[in-house]
């Protein structure tokens, strides 16, 4: 008896019905309990890529030099959390040899876990990249075809031992798009994640170019966020994965009035089609020019039907606009994880952090804690001493 009031004072979200324990029971339940409670892991699975771009704002065509980086968004997503303090896992596929040794080595360097990375399959993913620069558009041309994530064939991945100890699993439409082998993986690891009790993040990450195995993006998408307790994505991608068109955005700058009513109405709407949505995030971005971008983005509490709305960046000069979008879904997992409660600063903070992404060259946001909060409050670009 003495044994079962000390748990229950210690720990009073847990509820303990033997009247009795056994030494062993005593320090097994302990156990669990502090598992439970240490269980912090957050889960990200995709494709790490090797980014290739012709330096000074020239062409693909152009010149006989390319400059190399990585990136791929679930792994911008994973590094940028691990760089917030995260403890963070990431699951890919990637070739033995030197180039899928340089891209583990990439991630550990960010203090990643890699430890279920499956080796394999022929080649390291690729992707080609023209900057933006005046008013030429940016260029993206994948090279992904028979990598090794390509050819990831279910069951590789050992999904009981990955989510055994983990609190978040963050998936992305772009994995499902890869490959149907890569899809259903997917699909495998959200229903144990699920069955585990994890909270389930999906970033909706629609690439039109990569669907190319026979299934409807919208099909594949809705379904994978039927399992979905937060969700992600930009005003075209919530769109395509419920077919109910997006409400413009055409902020010029940062004195633009989002209509309220409206995106409560819409996502009401949304709630409805995703009913295990707990928590739908927007990201809204208006390209004034390749240079000159604005950006906010709203939050909806489901169960409250609450809508959060934040500040307008106006943001002038883009640095690199890529991967933008994961460094606003991993500083919104991150302050979830954090500040669970308040809503109004978990959008805050993410915002934050996607603005400060298109300053910093490549495709990861390398930025703490502070320097996304004090960016919240500050208008930057003072020295800090």
């Amino acid at each position: 008896t003495m044994q079962v009031v000390i748990l229950t004072q210690k720990y009073k979200k847990y509820i303990i019905h033997s009247v009795f324990l056994q030494k062993n029971d005593y320090f097994y339940a302990l156990l669990k309990i502090k598992q439970k409670n240490m269980n912090t892991k957050i889960v990200t699975f995709g494709e790490i890529l090797l980014r290739l771009s012709k330096p000074g704002y020239q062409r693909l065509t152009q010149g006989h030099r390319m400059l190399g980086n990585y990136g791929g968004s679930e792994a911008n997503t994973a590094i940028s959390l691990a760089y917030l303090g995260n403890n963070v896992e990431y699951v890919s596929r990637l070739p033995y040899g030197a180039m899928g040794d340089a891209a583990l080595m990439h991630l550990r360097e960010y203090g990643l876990n890699v430890s279920h990375v499956v080796r394999g399959g022929e080649r390291l993913g690729t992707y080609y990249f023209e900057e933006a620069v005046a008013m030429r558009n940016s260029q993206v041309i994948y090279d992904r075809k028979n990598s090794a994530m390509y050819s990831l064939k279910r069951g590789m991945v050992e999904w009981d031992k990955v989510l055994g100890d983990a609190a978040v699993f963050h998936c992305s439409g772009i994995t499902c798009a890869i490959s149907r082998d890569s899809m259903e993986s997917t699909m495998d690891a959200l229903q144990l994640a699920e069955a585990k009790g994890l909270t389930i993040v999906c970033d909706i990450n629609y690439r039109k170019n990569l669907w190319g195995y026979g299934m409807q993006p919208h099909d594949v998408i809705y379904n994978m966020m039927q399992y979905s307790d937060i969700v992600f994505g930009d005003q075209n991608e919530w769109e395509v994965a419920s077919g109910v068109k997006h409400i413009p955005f055409n902020a010029l700058d940062a004195g633009y009035v989002i209509n309220r009513e409206a995106y409560q109405e819409y996502f009401r709407k949304m709630h409805v089609l995703f009913p295990k949505c707990k928590k739908m995030v927007m990201a809204l971005r208006n390209q004034l020019a390749s240079s000159h971008h604005t950006l906010t983005g709203l939050l909806y509490d489901a169960v409250h039907d609450c809508l959060y709305t934040t500040k307008i960046y106006d943001i002038q000069p883009i640095v690199d606009p890529m991967g933008v979008g994961d460094a606003f879904v991993a500083g919104y997992i991150h302050a979830h994880q954090k500040w669970t409660a308040d809503n109004q600063y978990c959008l805050d903070f993410a915002l934050s952090a996607s603005a400060l992404k298109n300053t910093i060259p490549g495709d990861q946001n390398l930025v703490t804690e502070e320097e996304i909060i004090s960016n919240l409050t500050s208008s930057g670009g003072r020295i800090q001493r």
